[in-house]
């Protein structure tokens, strides 16, 4: 049986979240499976939120894939979620309530 080709990502570091949010995409076409993880460094008071993963083919044009997953709501607190079945990229994307932010680390973990 062949070894599988795994590689992790950093896709944001110490990167402000407030508002309308994307993050930087990433080129994983060569991937069967990827898991974004978001750790939250900073949160606001009383925060709450949640990022949708979006695709493309080319990372310039973008369409929901349909995962959602609440974002963290205390410092330190890591959440994730799984993507199969994407294009050639990704990345996550939402919309915060105006008061509402989160200092974020994100990670893409993507296994062939």
């Amino acid at each position: 049986m062949p070894l599988r080709r795994s590689y992790t990502a950093s896709v944001e570091r110490n990167v402000l979240w407030q508002g309308e949010f994307a993050s930087e995409p990433y080129e994983a076409a060569w991937a069967s499976e990827a898991i974004f993880f978001v750790r939250a460094l900073e949160v606001s008071p009383d925060f709450s939120g949640s990022a949708r993963v979006q695709i493309s083919a080319d990372g310039i044009h973008w369409a929901d894939d349909g995962a959602t997953f609440e974002l963290p709501v205390t410092k330190e607190q890591v959440t994730f979620c799984k993507v199969r079945h994407f294009g050639g990229w990704l990345r996550l994307y939402g919309e915060l309530d105006d008061e509402a932010s989160i200092t974020v680390l994100v990670s893409l973990a993507l296994k062939e």
